[in-house]
């Protein structure tokens, strides 16, 4: 069977996702640097924020207020502005590359679009990929914490009113 130029190059990117040389789960993310190699090592002054922020959300802090304290902080976000929005705080307390592992293929493109991938396409994740900046035991309460909050009540109901 003939495959396009784009179908082999999805599938050369796919295959890289079992390496952990893989350009993908080597991105940068807030906390991390990037060595001249390539890899991940820890930002030890972002680090202090990315724990600022899991300790705030532990103790019952919602996004906004973080977000607030950031400001207030005077710290930048990794975009370089001093205004943080909860869309970001809220990604950020969902990327498992806190706890050193990275997943790959949480999404996917589909006709032009990036879709969340539930299920579609098998995931990978590596384990031990670089230093861990938060641990497991946190990041696993934070996104428990996250899970009750979306599916409370007052939520649904705010969605409902929201679209009637």
């Amino acid at each position: 069977m003939f495959k396009s130029k784009s179908e082999m190059i999805t599938e050369g990117l796919r295959k890289s996702f079992h390496s952990t040389d893989c350009k993908m789960a080597n991105r940068r993310c807030y906390g991390y640097d990037m060595t001249l190699g390539g890899k991940l090592v820890i930002n030890e002054a972002e680090s202090k924020i990315v724990h600022w922020i899991f300790d705030r959300y532990l103790i019952g802090d919602n996004l906004s207020k973080i977000a607030a304290g950031l400001e207030r902080q005077g710290v930048l976000s990794s975009n370089g502005k001093s205004k943080w929005n909860c869309e970001a705080i809220s990604k950020l307390l969902s990327n498992e590359k806190y706890t050193g592992s990275v997943l790959l293929q949480k999404t996917m493109s589909f006709v032009g679009a990036q879709l969340k991938n539930d299920g579609v396409l098998d995931q990978v994740l590596l384990k031990d990929h670089h230093k861990a900046t938060i641990s497991t035991a946190d990041f696993e309460k934070v996104q428990q914490v996250k899970n009750e909050c979306s599916n409370s009540p007052v939520q649904e109901m705010k969605m409902v009113l929201s679209f009637t």
